[in-house]
């Protein structure tokens, strides 16, 4: 497993953006793939955004072109940029790297969208 440790959470006005940080333990960065999943208070955790090791990205329908999903393998990290923030944006994000599935998570960084 990797040890993964996410940045860059806090409060935002509606319409802003932040950019959440995921750092990877692993020196076997380049051959995991990474995510991004958020739960909401009395909602189940869904998936945000992915990328595979060869940098091709997805996402969730109601993501699309406000959030962008990126990595440095440079520096064992992926990105998660979140713009035009909306109050349906609070949540806890949560970063999850893996080869084949997802099995390692990080603790979590909050991110709340309010005025």
């Amino acid at each position: 497993q990797v040890q993964l440790v996410e940045s860059g959470g806090g409060l935002v006005q509606p319409g802003g953006s932040l950019r959440l940080s995921c750092a990877a333990s692993r020196t076997a960065f380049t051959i995991l793939m990474m995510g991004w999943y958020r739960q909401a208070p009395g909602k189940e955790r869904e998936l945000v955004a992915t990328i595979a090791n060869s940098g091709m990205a997805d996402y969730a329908d109601s993501m699309k072109g406000r959030f962008t999903i990126s990595r440095d393998n440079a520096r064992n990290t992926a990105y998660l940029q979140m713009n035009s923030l909306e109050p349906e944006d609070t949540a806890v994000y949560y970063c999850a790297a893996g080869v084949y599935q997802y099995d390692s998570w990080g603790q979590g960084t909050q991110v709340t969208v309010s005025s």
